[in-house]
């Protein structure tokens, strides 16, 4: 059997930057084993897999692995899934267009919106399906620094402390004060294991408010190793978590809040991901994430 596949970088504007991803398409005859086989494959930090909907109305359902594993749900992948499907059904853009696109992912039904324009790389944004939640304490200062690398004075920053949280994936949040320290920050074993490892998360995500451009809100980096992650070049599951450490550290005050994160950037893989945080009466009420996507490669698969 032969399948239709195309790669895309997502969370950029041009071709090798941001995070690459795989889309295998109509993968209905696929079970488990052989979609994580190819997802090893292809050793992406994500692939995703095109199945017909359980619900005629939606776009596509979607299975998204890791080399390592399964998960419910990732913003690059969906991203970039999104404009994919929306290209291909679009044909040759001659005039801008919107559009909508309803994944069925195992976190729920995400609907995701397009803009295509001629020429330019095409955008989408969704929101998370869902909200970040407090999950908890994380080890003690020095334990964290000993698995990232880190002394502990180069953890926390203002009234920003390391605590995990969670939008379906969990995440250790790990504020860093300047970019030397997040520069320098890596996965050091074995004092990884019993910081990070042993939490039940998906992974450590640093970040600081110092840039490398002034553009930017967040500078960020995600170390997933269990995952099959070494490093990834941006993370929008992470990115939804961000937004409720936000929103606890810095009682972000009622209404639309747009920020822009930068990751990749230590690692070749510029990415931009746009953090939209609606509060209303104190509460966080909703997280957008958007970004942009640009194919690189079309091809076939043989399964």
């Amino acid at each position: 059997m032969r399948l239709e596949i195309h790669t895309l970088d997502v969370f950029t504007p041009t071709r090798f930057g941001g995070n690459p991803l795989a889309v295998v398409l109509d993968a209905d005859e696929l079970d488990d084993t052989r979609m994580q086989v190819i997802a090893r494959e292809f050793n992406l930090s994500e692939t995703v897999f095109v199945k017909s909907p359980a619900n005629a109305a939606h776009s596509a359902a979607v299975r998204i692995f890791t080399p390592k594993g399964e998960v419910p749900f990732a913003g690059h992948p969906t991203v970039g899934t999104a404009i994919l499907l929306s290209e291909l059904r679009s044909g040759a853009i001659e005039t801008e267009q919107d559009a909508i696109v309803t994944l069925e992912q195992q976190a729920g039904v995400v609907r995701v919106g397009i803009r295509l324009k001629p020429g330019e790389a095409g955008f989408a944004e969704f929101d998370a399906p869902k909200l970040p939640q407090d999950a908890g304490a994380l080890p003690p200062l020095d334990a964290l620094a000993a698995g990232l690398g880190l002394i502990p004075n180069e953890i926390g920053f203002e009234n920003h402390r390391p605590r995990c949280f969670a939008a379906g994936p969990a995440f250790a949040m790990i504020p860093v004060p300047t970019l030397a320290a997040i520069g320098k920050a890596h996965v050091c074993y074995p004092h990884w294991t019993a910081a990070f490892d042993e939490q039940g998360i998906v992974g450590a995500y640093l970040y600081t408010r110092q840039c490398e451009h002034t553009t930017s809100d967040f500078h960020t980096r995600m170390f997933a190793p269990e995952m099959g992650i070494a490093e990834d070049s941006a993370t929008g599951s992470a990115a939804v978590c961000l937004a409720g450490a936000m929103h606890h550290f810095d009682e972000s005050p009622d209404g639309t809040h747009r920020r822009v994160i930068e990751q990749g950037y230590e690692m070749g893989r510029p990415s931009q991901i746009i953090m939209t945080n609606v509060v209303r009466g104190g509460v966080l009420e909703a997280v957008r994430i958007g970004g942009q996507a640009v194919r690189v490669s079309t091809g076939q698969i043989f399964v």
